[in-house]
């Protein structure tokens, strides 16, 4: 081989050795952007519930997270959309169990008791004003809480499936809501598994013998 040829045939090497180094120079960027963005929806999700959502900041969102705050408008477009990611994220794909069994009710009374309740239990006592936050807490109301107990009554043939079902979640959003204000403080002190059978009696008293 001629010296011409193998620095050639050299440089031919090194510039296959680069392109496997940097196969796709967007990869870390996305991987980074996406670790971002967890980490800005698992913040908000904690601030939600702890703040609620008017009180709640950008910055504190970005403090919290460990990421630059202005990163919410780039991937989310505001707050108002980030919390509409939350919901998503929480909500799933899968219909969750109704309020009438006795593990969604404790999971919830445990998650509650941690966290306290997020800005869709504050939609539910909040004056109509038709902003886009109050109605996707509203919808993740009826999606999660009312629908499961909903089709439970209706398979079972139960009259006004729709009320009992409403009434029903009425009654846990005010409990939650009651719970969290300290305005009654046996009901704010008690361990949720000293709630949870007295909860599922007053539950279960929407739903006729």
């Amino acid at each position: 081989m001629t010296a011409a040829a193998a620095e050639a045939d050299g440089s031919a090497d090194r510039s296959a050795a680069g392109t496997d180094d940097c196969a796709d120079p967007a990869a870390p960027r996305r991987r980074d952007a996406a670790r971002s963005r967890e980490l800005l929806i698992r913040a908000a999700v904690e601030l939600f519930a702890e703040r609620g959502f008017a009180r709640t900041t950008t910055r504190e969102i970005g403090e919290r997270a460990g990421v630059d705050a202005s990163l919410i408008a780039r991937y989310f477009g505001g707050k108002t959309q980030l919390y509409l990611a939350t919901l998503q994220v929480e909500l799933g794909d899968e219909v969750p169990a109704d309020l009438l069994e006795e593990e969604r009710l404790r999971s919830l009374l445990v998650r509650l008791a941690r966290r306290g309740p997020g800005p869709s239990f504050q939609a539910a006592v909040l004056p109509e004003d038709n902003t886009e936050v109050q109605q996707a807490g509203r919808a993740y109301l009826h999606e999660r809480m009312v629908r499961p107990l909903h089709d439970r009554f209706v398979a079972e043939q139960v009259d006004r499936p729709g009320l009992r079902a409403e009434l029903a979640v009425a009654a846990f959003t005010g409990i939650v809501l009651a719970r969290s204000s300290g305005a009654f403080e046996d009901l704010a002190a008690a361990d949720p598994e000293e709630l949870l059978p007295l909860l599922r009696s007053l539950l279960a008293a929407t739903r006729p013998a």
